[in-house]
């Protein structure tokens, strides 16, 4: 027979734990509906700035979303500077030719409006051979140049004459209308002061080149456009083969090319209204 208290004495316990929480593996359900609600959060506020921006704007947002990859590789940037007048510009070469061709064009034009005004104005006919106007690598280079006959110093005088002062002044209004900065420079011919003389070409070349800084100023060239003020005494005479000749007595006039100002970054002009 079986001993059926020694039976109940062998029967196994068996303990079942349950687990704690609540929603078992749907708990972080919440967090799927709460990164949808940011994004569609994040488009709305999207949409609502792109409503009130530019047409420029608009087409750069346009053209990422066509072709991101394109678009990245240096198609023009959606953010404005503090301007307004300036977008962020990848390394386009097309983009940075058309800007050089229209700063240089701009330069050409504020030539051609100098020599015009000098041609009309009866006041500033005599000097109209001896006023040089040409495009280089660096911008528009104005050039006053001496005469013994129709000087714009007098001899050994850092003062501008009347009809001289005001044909610079004349072109320190036509400066003043451009964005560009300008580099003004002072050179003399080879004849030296005495020995004993404590002033010296190196003086009177960068006072003139102040005294036409200063005639500019007055007639409108803004001081901000002023890159930089230089005196060269004797030393890079126009006609190097006669350095005491009167026409190595000048003073130079560059107005720089916008472009260079910003080719040590991506940012270019594009929209410069250039009449104001």
């Amino acid at each position: 027979m079986v001993d059926l208290g020694e039976e109940k004495k062998e029967q196994p316990i068996i303990i079942k734990k349950g687990k704690g929480g609540h929603g078992g593996h749907h708990g972080g359900a919440w967090k799927v509906a709460y990164a949808d609600f940011v994004t569609a959060m994040m488009a709305f506020f999207l949409v609502m700035w792109l409503v009130n921006q530019s047409d420029k704007v608009k087409e750069s947002v346009g053209g990422f979303f066509r072709d991101p990859v394109k678009f990245g590789k240096g198609v023009a940037g959606v953010m404005p500077s503090e301007s307004g007048s300036r977008l962020k510009m990848g390394k386009n070469p097309e983009m940075r030719r058309q800007v050089e061709e229209h700063v240089k064009e701009a330069l050409t034009q504020l030539g051609e409006e100098i020599r015009s005004s000098i041609q009309e104005q009866p006041a500033f006919q005599k000097f109209n051979d001896q006023v040089a106007i040409e495009m280089t690598d660096e911008g528009l280079r104005i050039q006053l140049i001496e005469s013994s006959n129709t000087p714009f110093f007098e001899r050994g005088s850092s003062e501008l004459g009347g009809a001289a002062r005001a044909l610079v002044g004349m072109i320190g209004q036509q400066l003043g209308r451009m964005p560009n900065r300008a580099v003004i420079e002072g050179h003399t011919d080879a004849i030296r002061y005495a020995d004993s003389a404590r002033y010296t070409n190196w003086e009177l070349s960068a006072d003139r080149a102040n005294s036409a800084r200063r005639v500019m100023l007055s007639g409108g060239l803004r001081e901000k456009q002023i890159a930089e003020v230089r005196g060269f005494a004797d030393r890079q005479p126009r006609i190097q083969l006669s350095p005491t000749d009167p026409r190595n007595r000048r003073v130079t006039i560059t107005v720089l090319n916008d472009y260079e100002i910003f080719r040590y970054s991506d940012t270019l002009f594009v929209d410069f209204d250039y009449s104001n």
